[in-house]
């Protein structure tokens, strides 16, 4: 059986972007026709300035989210990244193999950077390494498959590389993973700037939509929405981008064709109070899930306990072998107590 990686960072509040892009292809496809493993990357978390109370807030109400989508622990396996050592034994090895320029090209550090910069901050390390880390994540459960978005291809394609690498100089060792990518919605756009993707990290806020938004707050955000000169309704990528958003989420969540949606209109008003009642309605079970979940959270720490027990299985063989092929003496083995006691 194919087996399929992925994970979220608990930087943030979720958002329908992760909901229509990832999360719900996740409870729907990927993890009914694979064997799936699906990961908080909270190691990620820490690659920036960040406040250690809420990245453990975020991590919980992250779990708990991808529960609320869908995600199946009697099918699935949900677990938080640091509570599986072998990312981090394998993120090490895997640096001594990338080199410093690979991570300099990576289009996300040079983007997150220089923000860093702008601010007057530094950059950590790890920011130049994470893309490692992430290659570990993937490379330590033999995933074939990684559902991403079009943001993080590059990181897979480095994945790759360093598999091949990995097993060219030190005998087969890797599966070399791909990334697969989501058709429409694979990134919806921030509704007051279309032309950037609806981020976690977005400072106002008003341009996106979290998942646990209230519906009020849901349908002005989606009714502030900004839309393109002209009064047509078309749907064009390139020169219509705020219509071509709104077309595509309303697309994703009614399992509509975006051209053939944007036919039907003839105002931008009617587009959007569709798209808002369309939004509304996708989220409620979530929240209403969620809401459950939440008043059982140890339900929640459960399934995680399980999903990391699960996920060790799986991936300390994958990193003890590493371990030994480039050349690292396995542990000494603890005498046995009733030896030692004669």
């Amino acid at each position: 059986m194919t087996r399929v990686f992925s994970g979220i960072q608990p930087t943030g509040h979720l958002t329908l972007g992760n909901y229509l892009g990832a999360m719900r292809r996740w409870a729907e496809t990927d993890q009914h026709r694979a064997d799936a493993l699906f990961c908080v990357v909270d190691l990620h978390a820490l690659t920036v300035d960040h406040d250690p109370a809420r990245v453990r807030r975020l991590s919980r109400q992250t779990a708990t989210l991808m529960l609320a989508a869908g995600l199946d622990p009697e099918v699935c396996t949900v677990f938080l990244q640091s509570h599986v050592d072998e990312h981090t034994r394998l993120s090490y090895l895997l640096e001594c193999v990338a080199s410093d320029g690979e991570m300099r090209r990576m289009i996300q550090y040079k983007e997150k950077s220089a923000r860093e910069r702008e601010r007057g901050g530094s950059v950590r390390l790890s920011l130049l390494t994470y893309p490692v880390l992430m290659a570990a994540d993937i490379l330590a459960y033999g995933a074939q498959e990684v559902p991403v978005g079009d943001d993080q291809v590059q990181h897979v394609e480095l994945t790759r590389d360093l598999a091949v690498r990995f097993n060219q100089r030190y005998g087969y060792t890797f599966v070399v993973p791909k990334a697969t990518r989501p058709g429409i919605a694979a990134r919806v756009m921030n509704l007051q700037n279309p032309t950037s993707k609806m981020g976690k990290s977005d400072d106002s806020g008003l341009g996106v939509v979290y998942l646990l938004d209230e519906p009020d707050t849901v349908r002005k955000k989606i009714m502030r929405a900004v839309t393109d000169s002209g009064r047509d309704v078309e749907y064009d990528r390139e020169t219509r981008p705020g219509l071509a958003n709104l077309l595509e989420i309303l697309a994703a969540c009614t399992g509509g064709d975006p051209e053939v949606l944007a036919g039907a209109y003839e105002s931008y008003g009617a587009l959007k109070k569709d798209t808002a009642e369309a939004v509304v309605e996708v989220l409620r079970p979530v929240q209403a899930r969620h809401r459950e979940l939440c008043a059982d959270p140890s339900s929640v720490e459960g399934v995680l306990r399980d999903g990391a027990d699960k996920a060790r299985a799986i991936a300390r063989p994958v990193v003890d072998s590493a371990c030994r092929a480039i050349g690292l003496l396995p542990p000494v083995a603890e005498p046995a107590l009733d030896a030692a006691v004669s």
